[in-house]
Formats: C-alpha cells, structure tokens, sequence
C-alpha cells in the first residue's frame, strides 16, 4: 500500500458522514444491556449461517479474480470464506455471545477523605476503523467484538473481498434493523476504494480509533499516514529456535504445525533457529518434512550445508540472504539459521523480529527463563506451536487483531481491548477549597 495522497473531497466528506452517523447509533448500542447485545449476536451468527451459500457464492467469485490477478495460495487461502468457514466463524460469533460483557465493569474504586466516592468504570471507545485486506472472517470477527464491546465500525475491506464482504455485511444489517438497531453500526467503505482507506486516517474527530491488519506495507502506510489514532498490528516475522535441550521429538511436528497448517496468517512460523549441537542430527529431519509439504527453504551458510550434504530428494534451497531474515513470507517458504547460543538466537529474533510471537523449544528451565524474559514480543511459545496466538484460542472468542505495540493493547485483541475507562465521581455536595 503506496504512501497515501488527500482522498477527493467528496469521498472525505462521504466518510466523515459515515462515522458520524455510525457514532449517532453507537450511542444506543453503549446503553444495550448484555442481554440484547448477546441476542443480536446469536441472531447474527444463525443468520449468517442461514446466507452462506449466498456468500459463498459471492466468495467464489472473488477466489476465480484473485487467482486470474496472481494472488499467491497463502494470500487465496486466507481469502476463502467457503460454508465450513462461514460455520466456524458463526461459531465464533456464538462464542463472543457467552462470554464476559466488559462494559461498566469496574477497574478500581476509592473513597476519598472528603466523602466522594470515584468508580473507574469499562466503557466503549466509539467508532473504531478497521482497515484489512482480503480476510473475509476478520469481518465478522470484528462486527461480533464491537457489538459486544458497544463500539460502531467502519471497514474497509480491499478489492479483493468485496462481493464476499457486501454479502456478509448485508446479512448483519439485516439483523441489526430487525433488532431496531441502524446497520450504520458496521458499514464498509470499500465503495470508495482507496480513497476511502485515506479518508478514514484523516477522519480524526469521527473516527475514535484505527486498526489496520495486513501485510507490513498496509500496516506502515496507516501508521506513517494516519491523523487518528492507531493500534498497529503485526506483520508477523516468527521464530521458532530449536535449543541444545529441546526435545526434537517435540519439534518437529510443533515446526510442521506452525510453517504449513496456513502460511498465508501471522502466526505462522517463518524463521527456524536451531542450536549447533542438534543440527547434524535435526536439520536433515526437519528439511525432508518440511520438503515433504512443499516448503521452499532459505539456509545460512551452517545450515546449507548440512541440509545438502543429507541428500534429500526433492529439496528446494537456496542460500539466505539479510533480506530473508527480516522477510514475511506468508506462503511455503521458511529461513533456517544454526546459531551457537541461546543468547545468539535471542539476539537474532530480537534484531529482526516484528514483535508478533516466537517459541522455543527446550527442556532447560533456566534457558526458558532468559528466552521468555528477553524475548521483547506479544507472545512466547514455550513447547508449543505459534499458531495458537489467536483470540479464539487465548479465550477472547474472536479479536481484532495482534497488537505490537506497547501502549493500550498487546498481544489479541478482545473485548476489554476495545473498551477504555472513565472515572465518574459520587459527591454529596463537596467543593475544593
């Protein structure tokens, strides 16, 4: 996504309205009880159930022009919103129905020495912007959240998905308007293209909040150019390092797991590290697997050679370069590096890492220690396969996504992520003096 110019004015004011009216009905979805919002959440999900061959159908379409236009299987896996999907993600839009309402929870209270009493309560942060490509499910998975959380959205979507996206947000207005809401609660702006993704970064005062979730060049775009505020989440550069302890056992199906389940998502691992004193006995093994499924490999020089020498039939390799450590690939492609040290692989994933996750492999509890408390990302695996960081799996039902940063949100975004505080204080006639 190219650095972004003013959108035409036109398209600018087009959006504002749209925000605008999404806050005017955000103000009558905040003062919903759990009850209603968990209602209309149900509904949403049987609906969407309901429409699927609908959208699946329009999912078609979309799948038949990005394969014509080149799309890589990792991105085309992403975009596909078939019924299994579609039943799944209505699943997830039923899970965010049982879980805890955060609105008007309160985070602390205290009694002044005067008599007041302050109460700092959960509250929805208004209208939130969502920008994000070729992810039909992150559709729902955001509407469902921002109901719950008492939030309005505004999407945009990318070309890619439109007609499946049009579809899915037809049947949540549907549902909205039969539940006495206005479908302005979750709208797209796709109808603007471009113009309406840099319409939403300057939207600041109608627009609460920005969330782009993507590639890294959609994400840097909306962080470099953007008057709103803006969570940024991950491009997800993710590693995986092998310790001299690591029960290779373990590792082998953990690596398979997070490389080939799906390349096209965050979390899938991309980078694998692997300690000197197990690399002539693992690396050829985790090269044939990885072979087996397809997975191009970039090798340092330690590594290549081990990996050549094995005799593995059907490998594709090639030499890394620095360019591939700091790579995304987000398709059957993987780094693979020898390192002589637990300190050198920390430094290494800290050095070209996107903050998103990494794991380690070990039976060392003091090498666990240093990695999980030096490692500087949202998320460390320890034993495990990176593809959990996930809302659903974390127990959030859904999210918005994976933040990187460090203020307000890390790690998925739930519900109590899409909700901020205010302090409302109880006098009984007190002035300052």
């Amino acid at each position: 996504m190219a650095e972004q110019n003013s959108p035409a004015d036109g398209v600018f004011d087009a959006v504002c309205a749209m925000a605008d009216r999404a806050a005017h009905a955000q103000q009558s979805l905040a003062g919903a009880n759990t009850d209603v919002k968990n209602a209309l959440l149900l509904d949403i999900a049987d609906a969407l159930v309901a429409g699927s061959e609908v959208i699946e159908r329009a999912n078609a379409e979309d799948m038949d022009e990005a394969r014509e236009s080149g799309m890589s299987q990792g991105l085309l896996d992403r975009l596909r919103f078939d019924a299994s999907r579609i039943a799944a993600t209505a699943d997830g839009v039923r899970n965010v129905a049982t879980l805890p309402d955060p609105v008007g929870e309160m985070v602390r209270g205290r009694n002044l020495p005067n008599g007041m009493r302050l109460n700092q309560i959960r509250v929805p942060i208004g209208v939130i912007g969502m920008i994000y490509e070729a992810r039909p499910n992150v559709t729902v998975d955001v509407a469902s959240l921002c109901l719950k959380s008492g939030n309005a959205v505004l999407l945009r979507g990318g070309h890619a998905a439109r007609r499946t996206n049009e579809a899915t947000l037809a049947v949540i207005g549907d549902v909205l308007s039969a539940h006495g809401f206005d479908p302005a609660l979750v709208a797209s702006v796709d109808r603007f293209g471009r113009d309406g993704a840099t319409a939403m970064m300057q939207a600041r005062g109608h627009i609460d909040l920005l969330v782009p979730r993507g590639g890294a060049g959609l994400i840097r775009a909306v962080v470099e150019n953007s008057k709103v505020p803006v969570i940024e989440t991950g491009a997800g550069n993710v590693h995986i390092y092998v310790d001299e302890s690591g029960d290779l056992g373990k590792a082998l199906p953990i690596i398979i797991n997070a490389k080939t389940q799906r390349v096209g998502v965050c979390n899938a691992a991309e980078k694998l590290l692997v300690h000197a004193s197990v690399a002539e006995e693992f690396l050829p093994v985790v090269a044939h697997a990885l072979t087996e499924h397809g997975v191009k490999l970039h090798a340092d020089e330690a590594a290549l050679s081990i990996i050549v020498n094995a005799g593995i039939d059907g490998l594709d390799i090639e030499p890394a370069t620095k360019e591939d450590w700091a790579t995304e690939y987000l398709d059957y492609e993987m780094g693979i590096k020898v390192v002589n040290s637990l300190d050198e692989a920390i430094d290494h994933i800290n050095a070209y890492s996107t903050g998103h996750t990494e794991a380690i492999i070990s039976e060392d509890y003091s090498h666990i220690e240093r990695f999980t408390s030096r490692i500087d990302s949202a998320v460390v695996m320890v034993n495990a396969s990176t593809r959990f960081t996930d809302g659903g799996m974390f127990g959030l039902g859904a999210e918005l996504g994976i933040s990187t940063q460090k203020m307000h949100a890390r790690g998925p975004m739930g519900l109590e992520e899409l909700t901020t505080t205010k302090w409302i204080g109880y006098g009984t006639g007190q002035v300052r003096a």
